[in-house]
Parts: C-alpha cells; sequence; structure tokens
C-alpha cells in the first residue's frame, strides 16, 4: 500500500521491449537506498515489483495487463517518473490509501495558472466519475491529490485539482503539458461502499 506522496522524481533509464510485456529500468538512488528484490515501488501510480537493483537504479517487469490499463507503455528513456516506496506501518499516513492499482487513463485538458498554484483540469470517463467528488481524494500520476471541482460539458465529465508550487516543482505534474497521458485510481473506499450498498452485490 501508498500514500501517494511521491518521494523522487525518477528518470526512465532503459526499457526492453517484449512480444507482450516490458522491463523497465528506473534511476531512483532514494528509493532503491534500502531495495530488496521483491519489494514494491510505484511508478507513476502502478505499484511494481524489484527485480533487480543496484545503488543508482532498479529493474522492473511490466506485464501485458498493466501497459493495456496505465500509461506506462507511453514512456520513453529519459522520461521523469513519480516514484513511492511502498508505506511503512510505522511511518505517518501523508495521503491518503492508495493501492498501486490503476483504475484507468486520462489526459490533460487545460492548466489555469494562478498566483502560486495552478489549476489542472483532466477528462473523466463515466465508469470512474460516479467515484470522484468535489473535495475527495485522487491519485493522479501516484500523486495524492484533493479533487478541487467537477463538472461536465457536453456529456463529458471532468475533474479538477490545484497543484501547489511543490507538487509541481517535485512531481511529473508540474511537467506535463495538455494532452499528456496520465493514471488514474480513484479512492478505493468509495468503490467498496458502492458494493455494499448495491442489491445483490454482497452475498
Amino acid at each position: 500500500m501508498f500514500t501517494g506522496i511521491v518521494e523522487e522524481l525518477g528518470e526512465i533509464a532503459g526499457i526492453e521491449q517484449g512480444a507482450e510485456s516490458a522491463v523497465l529500468t528506473v534511476r531512483g538512488p532514494l528509493v532503491v537506498s534500502d531495495a530488496t528484490h521483491g519489494a514494491s515501488i510505484a511508478v507513476n501510480g502502478v505499484c511494481l515489483t524489484v527485480v533487480e537493483h543496484d545503488a543508482e537504479q532498479f529493474a522492473v517487469d511490466v506485464m501485458a495487463e498493466t501497459l493495456q490499463r496505465s500509461s506506462l507503455g507511453a514512456l520513453g528513456v529519459g522520461d521523469p517518473v513519480n516514484l513511492e516506496r511502498a508505506m511503512r506501518a510505522d511511518s505517518r499516513f501523508g495521503g491518503h490509501i492508495v493501492q498501486g492499482h490503476v483504475d484507468g487513463t486520462t489526459t490533460i485538458t487545460a492548466r489555469t495558472p494562478g498566483d502560486k498554484w495552478e489549476v489542472v483540469r483532466f477528462d473523466l470517463s463515466d465508469d470512474l466519475a460516479r467515484y470522484v467528488v468535489e473535495k475527495g481524494s485522487i491519485t493522479v500520476d501516484g500523486v495524492s491529490l484533493t479533487v478541487s471541482a467537477v463538472g461536465r460539458d457536453d456529456e463529458e465529465a471532468w475533474f479538477e485539482v490545484s497543484l501547489i508550487p511543490t507538487t509541481l516543482d517535485l512531481t511529473t505534474l508540474g511537467r506535463k503539458q495538455v494532452g499528456g497521458p496520465v493514471n488514474l485510481e480513484v479512492d478505493v473506499l468509495a468503490k467498496y461502499v458502492e458494493r455494499l450498498l448495491t442489491p445483490g452485490m454482497v452475498r
């Protein structure tokens, strides 16, 4: 489990493409400092398992399912990525419950600069829109964020987040432009509540 508090802005150091999978090598000296074989590290919000590592970088296997459901397949060598190690049981819970299980991808549709922050708008598919509420939590490329607004234009749903200078400086969200793809993970608690309240779903 993760919290959505990015620890390090890493970089894709290598990509080995397979027929239906890939091996990513990621540079991240901080997150790899205490890594072991089999450790979990979230890369742009996707929980991946360390298969090899040294003092500077680590390698992970990315299966077809992950490539299809996330934006990892669009990454190239040199691209920055958000990195977070799995949460320790005795550490502070700074964000919200993040599983590292991406629910889908979307794109940035607008960026509106403010005085010391920036409002960023994203498209939202109908199958995920029901889980997103104003002032609720959402994970975008592994970053725990508070939804500042939700809406619908011409039958297309959207949501907005307000990014503070720290988030703009220390995560990929400060660099991605309009049209850039991102991974989304909605609040898992909302999905459990839906299941519990849907007649016939719980037996």
